[in-house]
């Protein structure tokens, strides 16, 4: 099996563009503890809107859906879930909202992982939650002729519970040591839970919420106040890219994770940057429409209304439709399409 060493990192050099970004979130992280003591009623309406975006997103990535208006409704336990998709979708709200309350005292180690599988299919009929893999399974890819093609054979299954126990060891280990950063640390233990692929299914959901889980024992509380999950949704291509690229050479422990870190350590700092942008609007103390004007006036391309709202977590729906209204009528914006698929465009 392949062995697993995280304190051997602390020999390795990193490229400026690692060490820019640890810097960079170092930085935010002390920021945003600022913002957390100034504007706690602000943040916490982020904490929402960023719940319904990481259920959401992190459930497409994997082809699982369902409509707005039914994932609104799951998400505030207000229904029960119809289909499969739906089912997985409540798996995941529950996740979360265990990490999110309780990160403190979720230690990382294989008991806590295959307990919060088993939340995660706690809404579904498959048997498969909090079980480790019993079949080989395999990461394919379709090729340009429209072809399956295998590009990644993870762990066989009898050498799954020992490398995941040996990944959190490790994991334990190098934090209590503190001779390398958490930020080193999180996308390596990441990269390695996605080759060893423990599970028959649900990997790439149990791999985002394992990110959220680090991320807050190491105090990056980011990803509660703004989707981690929604971002790497809208990145997909260069995710998969910077995790294929890291796997090469993986089984013989050959392989170079830089990729796989300086993608998730950018999306971390994408992340602070969108919170430090949202909190500095409500800082301002301008107006609801100034506000709106504002966010507006940060847009690139086409936006919606629900992405205004989300960048003025202070102000209700309905004085940001009022202020966008009026910048229609003043010519700052244009109103395109109808209805669901409404959105605007400036005039500037």
């Amino acid at each position: 099996m392949r062995e697993f060493n995280y304190t051997a990192l602390k020999q390795q050099k990193w490229d400026t563009q690692v060490v820019a970004y640890i810097a960079a979130i170092h930085e935010a992280k002390g920021k945003q503890e600022l913002y957390l003591k100034q504007k706690p009623q602000e943040t916490e309406k982020l904490v929402e809107i960023a719940k319904v975006q990481s259920a959401e997103t992190s459930n497409a990535i994997e082809g699982i859906r369902t409509t707005n208006t039914r994932l609104k409704q799951l998400l505030s336990e207000k229904t029960q879930p119809r289909t499969r998709d739906e089912e997985e979708i409540a798996g995941y709200r529950d996740a979360l909202n265990v990490i999110h309350e309780n990160y403190e005292y979720i230690p990382i180690t294989v008991n806590y992982i295959l307990q919060l599988h088993k939340i995660l299919y706690s809404h579904s009929g498959k048997s498969i939650g909090g079980r480790f893999k019993s079949v080989q399974n395999y990461i394919n890819a379709t090729d340009e002729n429209g072809k399956d093609v295998t590009i990644f054979t993870p762990l066989a299954p009898y050498e799954t519970p020992l490398a995941v126990a040996a990944i959190c060891e490790q994991f334990g280990l190098a934090v209590a040591a503190g001779d390398v950063d958490p930020l080193i640390l999180i996308p390596v233990f990441i990269h390695d839970f996605l080759c060893i692929h423990p599970f028959s299914d649900g990997n790439g959901r149990m791999s985002r919420l394992l990110t959220t889980l680090l991320l807050y024992r190491c105090g990056f509380l980011v990803g509660k106040y703004i989707s981690l999950e929604a971002k790497i949704a809208k990145t997909k291509d260069l995710y998969y890219d910077a995790l294929f690229a890291a796997q090469i050479g993986w089984h013989e422990g050959q392989d170079d994770p830089t990729a796989f870190i300086k993608y998730l350590l950018g999306t971390v700092v994408s992340a602070y940057r969108d919170f430090e942008e949202r909190m500095e609007l409500v800082s301002e103390k301008l107006p609801a429409f100034g506000m709106v004007q504002k966010a507006v006036r940060g847009m690139v391309g086409k936006f919606t209304k629900v992405q205004i709202m989300e960048r003025c977590p202070s102000l209700s729906a309905s004085s940001v439709e009022s202020s966008l209204k009026k910048l229609v009528e003043n010519g700052e914006l244009a109103k395109r399409g109808a209805g669901r698929s409404t959105f605007y465009v400036r005039m500037d």
